[in-house]
């Protein structure tokens, strides 16, 4: 791949970004490694750090991803063309998160709750939803993006909703005090750039969430931020609430990368604030295009208010953690059929993007299609013994 075309997956200053990330790498050190990205070149940083975990816990990150020593695994170029390659050839990319939890808040964009809530009263039925969508904006009757969650205006609005019974579940955590933080995956389970993403086979009614992610370390200190694809099936969720673990948390359900960006003062969490993160859907088998855009200036919740309400007092997370902050994206282009709404098909390529991080590529297949998830925390520690012993 030439270096033109591996730049639309990296960032825009890919020259001055701190970029770190994991990938697995063939023999002799088979397994994965701790990467930076340093003049476009793939340095493996496996001699000073064992997980990513740790990386986002040292005291003077900057300069160890910038200067420290390693060896060198090949250019960015050849392990994104890699990366996208079926299968895939070491070196590829990993979800650059290893033992860190990994979270997702959920309806923090006005339109995403409308949404969850047409899905809540549609009961998963996706014929429905154009017909609610419509009663619902009615009903409201006010712009949701300009209520502070939780405010005096917030509640008010609850009332008038609750006494002419519309309010939702939704609808609290949207505009209510507390925030939806609910576990997305487990630690190790999230698949990276040009791997596939995985859809329940039960699910029919299924779109991508595409968000930023934050990279938390063990004291609750934002360290940095990568591109996330939080798989949403709306009909599973839409039978009910209770039902979000079998929504969410799936084989290969959970996308996160290429690499995470750490902050210093070229990227800062006002860099996040002010982020437009855009949508491309291709669809493989009809020539379906969805092409969309986000501003994360018209999120309801400030992403540091989020990582406030997951860790705290309340919570610790020693190993840190992965947060998704939301997405305003609920695909609504009529797809098989007027009405319908956008549904996923096999073979779609998702792609998210946004200029300081690059973007995240995954086609789309059923969890039980793909390969199981089969490298765990304890095989995690058997590798680097392994390597620690051979070298």
């Amino acid at each position: 791949m030439s270096q033109q075309s591996a730049s639309r997956y990296l960032p825009e200053d890919l020259d001055r970004a701190l970029l770190v990330g994991r990938v697995w790498r063939a023999a002799p050190h088979e397994g994965p490694a701790i990467v930076a990205i340093r003049q476009g070149e793939i340095i493996d940083l496996s001699r000073h750090i064992e997980t990513m975990a740790d990386l986002l816990e040292h005291p003077d990150a900057a300069t160890l991803v910038a200067s420290a020593d390693g060896e060198s695994l090949g250019r960015v170029e050849t392990l994104i063309e890699n990366s996208l390659a079926e299968p895939a050839k070491a070196p590829y990319l990993l979800a650059p998160c290893d033992v860190q939890a990994i979270k997702a808040c959920g309806v923090t964009f006005a339109v995403s709750m409308l949404e969850r809530v047409i899905e809540e009263q549609a009961g998963g039925d996706a014929t429905r939803a154009s017909e609610l969508r419509q009663e619902l904006q009615g009903l409201i009757g006010t712009d949701l993006s300009l209520i502070k969650p939780g405010s005096d205006e917030a509640m008010t609005l609850k009332a008038e909703l609750q006494a002419r019974g519309g309010w939702s579940q939704y609808m609290e955590v949207g505009i209510g005090p507390d925030a939806e933080v609910f576990t997305k995956s487990q630690p190790l389970s999230a698949v990276g750039f040009g791997q596939r993403v995985g859809l329940h086979p039960a699910s029919k009614w299924n779109n991508p969430e595409p968000e930023i992610v934050l990279a938390v370390d063990g004291q609750g200190q934002a360290r940095g931020a990568t591109l996330g694809n939080d798989v949403n099936l709306r009909d599973i969720e839409g039978r009910s609430a209770l039902l979000l673990g079998k929504a969410k948390d799936n084989n290969a359900s959970c996308s996160v990368g290429p690499f995470i960006r750490l902050f210093d003062e070229h990227f800062t969490i006002d860099t996040v604030r002010q982020a437009h993160v855009t949508l491309r859907i291709d669809g493989e088998d009809d020539g379906f295009l969805l092409e969309d855009g986000s501003d994360m200036r018209q999120i309801s919740r400030d992403p540091l208010d989020l990582v406030a309400q997951t860790h705290g007092a309340h919570h610790q997370y020693p190993d840190g953690f992965m947060l998704f902050l939301g997405t305003m994206f609920s695909p609504i282009l009529d797809r098989d059929g007027e009405g319908q709404g956008f549904t996923h098909h096999i073979g779609d390529t998702v792609t998210i993007a946004t200029p300081a991080l690059g973007a995240l590529v995954n086609r789309v297949d059923r969890s039980d299609q793909l390969p199981p998830w089969t490298f765990g925390i304890r095989q995690l520690y058997r590798h680097l013994a392994q390597r620690k012993a051979a070298e």
